[in-house]
C-alpha cells in the first residue's frame, strides 16, 4: 500500500492508478447531505461558503460523539450518491478529492475527470475502525447540523481504495 499525504495535489492525482489501495494521512473535512446543501445553496446564491473547498478532500461522514478521552466516535462512510446532485459544483470551486462508499453517477464521474480530482472508495460498515485513523478532529462549520456539520479531520494511514479519477 502506498502511503499519500493530504493536502492532495494534481501531481499526487496524476500518480494514482484505479483499484490502487492507499493509505491516507494528512487534513480532511466531512460533510454529508444537510452540509453539502447548504454549501451548495450559498454557493448559488453568490455568497462565500465558511470554509476554502481548494484542494481539500471531503469525507461523508457524520461521526458520532467520542467516548470520554476519545477523538471522535464511529465514523463510518455514508453512500457517496447521495453528495451527487452537490458534487461539480464543489469540483468547479475547488474540492479535489472525496472519499465514501458505492458508485457515482454518470455525471459526478464525467465531473470528477472533468476537474482532475479523485473519489476514494472506503470500508462501509467498519466506522469504529476507521475512528482508530483520526488523530485529531474539530467542527468548523454548521456547528448546528450536529453530526452532519463540517469537521476538519486529522487521519493517518486511514485506508482507502482509488475509485473514480
Amino acid at each position: 500500500m502506498r502511503k499519500i499525504f493530504l493536502p492532495l495535489t494534481r501531481d499526487i492525482i496524476k500518480t494514482l492508478k484505479q483499484g490502487e489501495v492507499v493509505l491516507l494521512s494528512g487534513a480532511v473535512l466531512t460533510a454529508r447531505d444537510a452540509a453539502h446543501k447548504r454549501l451548495t445553496d450559498t454557493l448559488k446564491a453568490g455568497k462565500r461558503i465558511p470554509v476554502s473547498l481548494k484542494g481539500e478532500t471531503i469525507y461523508y461522514t457524520g461521526p458520532t460523539p467520542a467516548k470520554i478521552g476519545g477523538v471522535i466516535g464511529s465514523c463510518g462512510p455514508t453512500t457517496s450518491a447521495r453528495m451527487d446532485l452537490f458534487t461539480p459544483l464543489l469540483l468547479k470551486h475547488g474540492l479535489i478529492g472525496m472519499i465514501g462508499k458505492g458508485e457515482r453517477s454518470k455525471e459526478v464521474n464525467l465531473s470528477i475527470k472533468k476537474h482532475k480530482a479523485v473519489y476514494f472508495i472506503t470500508i462501509g460498515g467498519a466506522g469504529a475502525y476507521l475512528s482508530e485513523k483520526v488523530k485529531s478532529a474539530e467542527v468548523i462549520a454548521y456547528k448546528d447540523l450536529g453530526p452532519e456539520a463540517i469537521y476538519r479531520l486529522t487521519v493517518e494511514n486511514f485506508p482507502a481504495i482509488v475509485g473514480t479519477l
